[in-house]
Parts: structure tokens; C-alpha cells; sequence
């Protein structure tokens, strides 16, 4: 039991105020070759997810082997056929609030973007969707973090808010990249006025999405309400039906050590793949319309004994088109 427990590793946030070199306490592992493989297969019968574990003090939880979890799909037990825990590069959107509604903001904001890419992957890629009024690609992919920094320090908080038309570019724009790893960053305050796209249009995108969105809400002063109830529900809602999270920090220090939580978190995923045992009884004259209905996902976890109760995040469900038989 001592071998067991010793391959499970706790690795405790790089929180601000701690040495520079605690944020670099992750072991660093060359990529994967198989990390072309994306959050969730849709023309293959191989489905394929991330899970983040963490435990009681909501620190990551590494080591942990593919015995450790079990799969559902529509409450009915997968077979594991894929695992990797590997340290992997990610494509990584950022979607970043330059509206009327973030004046007072910005400057926060952008001192956590840059714990955000101070804490990523050395071969990780960026690109920058910048929104007011309307939303806009302001930087392509790019492996300079640098270069999203300079874009960010050049904003200036004016317009309207179009933030579902910004999270919809994002969600678009990580098709291409070139990792099969992908993530959208969205720090904003949640509100929209301005999108041409609507809630429901953008939900279901995301759902269909092979994309993890991460939320970081922002309110103009940490003690205020300007952040209410709707704009939390929409950020906590296009996270949750990816596998992320949104957050809501109620001070500087807060949020700068939950961005670099999120940088952290991305790094310390266990990827997982299945083949759906439904598709046995599908016939391959079945119309396509009917393969492409919403699967429910659940991810339960058994520790090693000794350890205490963990959490699980996992993405809700996905859309397929299964390949033909």
C-alpha cells in the first residue's frame, strides 16, 4: 500500500507571494505523441475527455492510474481503452473584456492575464479575441506570450458588450489549432448588450464544442454588486458544460492566485478515452440524426486507500457522429 500511495502526488498551488520557483514546481514531461487527440472524438467511435482531480484543499492530485476511475455514459459503465497523464501543450483562447462596463477593471485584469502565461506551457499557443461592442480577433496564434500581453496593455475600456459573439470567435477559432488540447479563457463580467449571437446559440456551440472554457468573472470593485446574479449564471454555465470553471475572486490576491490555478489546472489533467458500448446495438443503417442525440457523462473516482474523499471536474456530455460501421 506504501508503493501505491507513494505514486500519488499532491501538487499545491504556486499562489502569489510564494517564490517565483514554486511555480515551477510541476515536473516538466516532454509532450505526448498521442496529444493530438482532442477533449472530445466526434468522427470516431473513440470518445475522449479531460478530468481534473483535486483534493479537500482543492490542490491537483497527480499519479493516479486509469483503475482509479470509472466512465459513464448514460449510466452505463465504460471500458477505459485510453490514458494518459502527461504534462501536454494546450491551444489556448483568450477572450478579454475591453467593454464601457470593465473601466476600473482593466488594469487587474491585466496583471492576472500575466500570471495566466507566466505559469503555462513552455510550447503552449495563444490567440486574443478582444471585445467591446463588437468582438474581434486582436492576435493570432502565436507561442509568444509577450505578444498577448502587449495586445492586452494597449486596451482602453469603452462600448457596449458583445461577450457571446467574442465567446463564439473564441470557440471557432481553437478548431485550429494545432494541439488536440484546447481551452478558452474568458475574463469579463459576464454582461452582454451588444452580441449578435445569443445565449442559447452560444450554449449550444459549447456543448458541441471539443473546447474547456475557464471563467474568471470580474467586478469593478471586490466589495461591489455590479457583477450580479446573471452575469455570474452565464459564465458559470458556458464553464460547467465544457468540464471548466468560472470564478469569482473577491480580492487582487484572490484572483491572481485563481488564474494561476486555471494555468496550473491545465497542466495537471488526465486525459481519458472509451469506446461507447451503445454502439454495438446501433445498426449502421441508423440515420445520422439519430447518432448525434446528447450523451451524458459522469466520471466517478476510487482513490487509493489512505487517501482522503477527491474531486472530480469533467465535461457534462458531448454531441457525436460516430463513424460508420
Amino acid at each position: 500500500m506504501r508503493s501505491r500511495l507513494s505514486k500519488v502526488v499532491f501538487t499545491l498551488l504556486a499562489f502569489i507571494g510564494l517564490p517565483s520557483s514554486c511555480a515551477r514546481c510541476l515536473a516538466q514531461q516532454p509532450p505526448p505523441r498521442p496529444d493530438e487527440l482532442p477533449v472530445v472524438k466526434t468522427t470516431t467511435n473513440l470518445v475522449t475527455f479531460n478530468v481534473s482531480v483535486t483534493d479537500p484543499q482543492g490542490r491537483f492530485v497527480t499519479g493516479l492510474d486509469a483503475e482509479h476511475f470509472e466512465v459513464y455514459e448514460d449510466n452505463v459503465k465504460q471500458n477505459i481503452e485510453f490514458f494518459s497523464d502527461e504534462d501536454a501543450p494546450v491551444s489556448i483562447g483568450i477572450v478579454f473584456d475591453m467593454s464601457g462596463s470593465m473601466r476600473g477593471r482593466l488594469n487587474r485584469s491585466n496583471v492576472a492575464l500575466r500570471k495566466f502565461l507566466d505559469a503555462c506551457h513552455d510550447e503552449d499557443e495563444f490567440f486574443l479575441v478582444g471585445f467591446n461592442h463588437q468582438a474581434k480577433l486582436m492576435m493570432d496564434y502565436t507561442s509568444n506570450p509577450e505578444r498577448i500581453s502587449g495586445a492586452v496593455m494597449l486596451a482602453e475600456a469603452r462600448g457596449q458588450t458583445a461577450l457571446y459573439d467574442a465567446v463564439y470567435i473564441g470557440v471557432e477559432k481553437l478548431k485550429e489549432g494545432r494541439h488536440g488540447r484546447r481551452a478558452l479563457l474568458v475574463i469579463s463580467d459576464g454582461q452582454d448588450n451588444s452580441s449578435r449571437y445569443t445565449f442559447r446559440e452560444v450554449r449550444q456551440l459549447v456543448r458541441e464544442a471539443d473546447v474547456q472554457i475557464y471563467a474568471i468573472g470580474i467586478a469593478t470593485a471586490f466589495n461591489d454588486t455590479s457583477l450580479d446574479l446573471q452575469g455570474r449564471s452565464i459564465l458559470d454555465e458556458i464553464a460547467r458544460l465544457t468540464g471548466g470553471r468560472a470564478f469569482f475572486p473577491n480580492s487582487q490576491v484572490e484572483l491572481q492566485e485563481i488564474i494561476t490555478r486555471i494555468a496550473i489546472e491545465l497542466r495537471h489533467q488526465y486525459g481519458i478515452g472509451y469506446t461507447p458500448t451503445s454502439l454495438a446495438g446501433i445498426p449502421a443503417s441508423l440515420k445520422s440524426s439519430e447518432k448525434q442525440r446528447w450523451r451524458k457523462l459522469k466520471v466517478k473516482i476510487n482513490p487509493p486507500k489512505g487517501l482522503p474523499n477527491l474531486t472530480v471536474t469533467a465535461r457534462e456530455g458531448y454531441y457525436a457522429t460516430f463513424a460508420s460501421e
